[in-house]
């Protein structure tokens, strides 16, 4: 009976040859005795055996897997992130291991550990020591994502200077704002210290003095709050407007600026990045920047595959990924039409 979920060791198994041997006729490569190809190739007649990614793996000595490092788990940005990874690991039948570093004293080893079982690691940057990236990159193809690794290691990253200054001159020069904070840790991620750069440079561009500091906190909701707490709870006039790196953390200060019965944009601006899901669905809706975040790991994951099918190849290069404004009523632009 044709079974199209025949495996490569069970077809081995059957003909009473190696996985490897099973690979080299279903290929047409290598050398076979007649007989071994002959109890090879009744046992794919027989059962309808057809060669998948991990069957092709398995008898070239890889392992049919990749990694995926994050810091954590937590907010719809790294949902995203695992989604768009596992849209290309998963029609090339590769599972996918995640690894999260959070609050672990020893992640480097454990991602070097993570390389000695898996063909291929995307890892996300700031998430890893550079002198780990770099053995890690020794054992298997390394590919970072939302940032830059040292050397020649591939990058996959969202443009984020430029995009962050747009938003900022948008404030600046069509809205008239002054006495911006960016709320954010430009110490904590490759993508953060971006931002601030193109927020400090918006504001060089037109003249005015930037703050000589950020607001350096986590990029969680709740640490949004916290900041509106800071922010809008003591005697120190309210800033002008609050732009956050990313959109996790801008919701949070929405959050806290309407507790306190503040109105959202009359008193207080308050814009994010990402373009998460509830960006658009909050009152009022969260002018944001828009990134790729699918794509940013559907591509890492692609430059993984390819890859693993040239042994002794590795990606190199860095690929930036295109944004885009998306203004909404949180800086006291005009509701978009539905779906923006």
């Amino acid at each position: 009976m044709s079974n199209s979920r025949m495996t490569v060791r069970e077809i081995a198994r059957l003909a009473g040859v190696s996985v490897a041997t099973v690979s080299r006729v279903s290929n047409g490569t290598g050398q076979v005795s007649e007989e071994m190809r002959r109890r090879v190739l009744e046992a794919i007649e027989k059962h309808g055996y057809r060669p998948d990614h991990l069957g092709r793996a398995l008898a070239a000595g890889r392992h049919g897997a990749l990694g995926l490092v994050f810091p954590g788990l937590s907010g719809p940005y790294f949902t995203e992130l695992i989604q768009g990874f596992e849209s290309e690991a998963g029609p090339s039948r590769a599972s996918v291991h995640i690894l999260c570093t959070h609050l672990r004293s020893d992640s480097d080893a454990q991602v070097l550990e993570m390389g000695r079982r898996v063909d291929g690691v995307a890892v996300i940057g700031g998430t890893v020591s550079d002198d780990a990236l770099l053995r890690l990159a020794e054992k298997v193809p390394v590919v970072v994502i939302a940032g830059q690794g040292p050397g020649d290691i591939a990058s996959v990253r969202p443009e984020n200077p430029a995009s962050m200054a747009a938003l900022t001159r948008h404030l600046l020069a069509d809205h008239g704002l002054r006495d911006l904070v960016f709320v954010g840790n430009p110490q904590g991620s490759p993508d953060v210290s971006e931002r601030w750069a193109g927020f400090r440079q918006a504001h060089r561009d037109l003249g005015v003095t930037p703050p000589a500091e950020p607001v350096a906190v986590g990029l969680q909701q709740a640490d949004g709050v916290l900041v509106a707490q800071r922010l809008l709870g003591g005697t120190d006039p309210w800033p002008g407007g609050v732009v956050c790196a990313n959109d996790e953390t801008a919701l949070g200060v929405l959050v806290g600026a309407l507790g306190r019965g503040l109105r959202v944009p009359q008193d207080l601006v308050i814009t994010g990045f990402d373009d998460v899901p509830t960006a658009a669905l909050v009152t009022p809706a969260l002018t944001t920047v828009r990134q790729p975040v699918r794509e940013l790991a559907a591509e890492a994951a692609r430059l993984l595959l390819a890859a693993a099918g040239r042994p002794g190849d590795t990606p190199h290069g860095s690929l930036v990924l295109p944004t885009e404004l998306v203004l909404r009523s949180s800086c006291g632009c005009p509701a978009p039409s539905a779906g923006s």
